[in-house]
């Protein structure tokens, strides 16, 4: 079978996706992907999602945090932004997501906004609710551990 000629050939954009979640959760590839398909189904119906073509081409992740390089149909760039926003958690965790650029290769975009540095934390008791809990702290960020899960919290709050 022939290729197609490039004038005809789809033409992609790809967003580079930061992904954070609680320290203890982790995220999959394949329950992120589907969790940006029901996004985009509830979000624009089965034509809107098709038009967009989602697909989840490079994952990486680690407890608290995760990356995607996420396929998006040219011209659709916003109504993808759109759906990613909607997702609010992936099997039952609650993440949060952030777009960190667009870029028209893979290449591009893996050099320019994915593998950067990692996110460094520690984990280290602190002073909450008026009494000491164990909490990993993020770039100023606490996730300070309580009898129901976590509960994120500033610098400030525990001290």
């Amino acid at each position: 079978m022939k290729h197609l000629p490039k004038h005809i050939q789809p033409r992609w954009r790809y967003l580079a996706v930061g992904i954070e979640t609680w320290p203890d959760t982790t995220v999959e590839r394949e329950a992120f992907q589907r969790a940006l398909w029901y996004s985009a189904q509830n979000l624009l119906g089965d034509p809107g999602s098709a038009a967009l073509d989602l697909s989840v081409l490079r994952f990486r992740a680690a407890p608290g945090s995760a990356e995607a390089l996420v396929r998006v149909r040219r011209g659709e760039r916003e109504r993808a932004r759109a759906a990613l926003a909607c997702v609010d958690s992936v099997t039952g965790d609650p993440v949060g997501l952030r777009v960190r650029g667009v870029s028209g290769t893979v290449r591009a975009c893996e050099e320019k906004y994915m593998g950067g540095k990692r996110e460094d934390y520690n984990e280290r008791d602190v002073a909450f609710e008026n009494a000491d809990r164990f909490a990993i702290v993020r770039d100023g960020r606490a996730d300070v551990r309580v009898e129901s899960g976590f509960v994120g919290a500033t610098a400030l709050e525990t001290e």
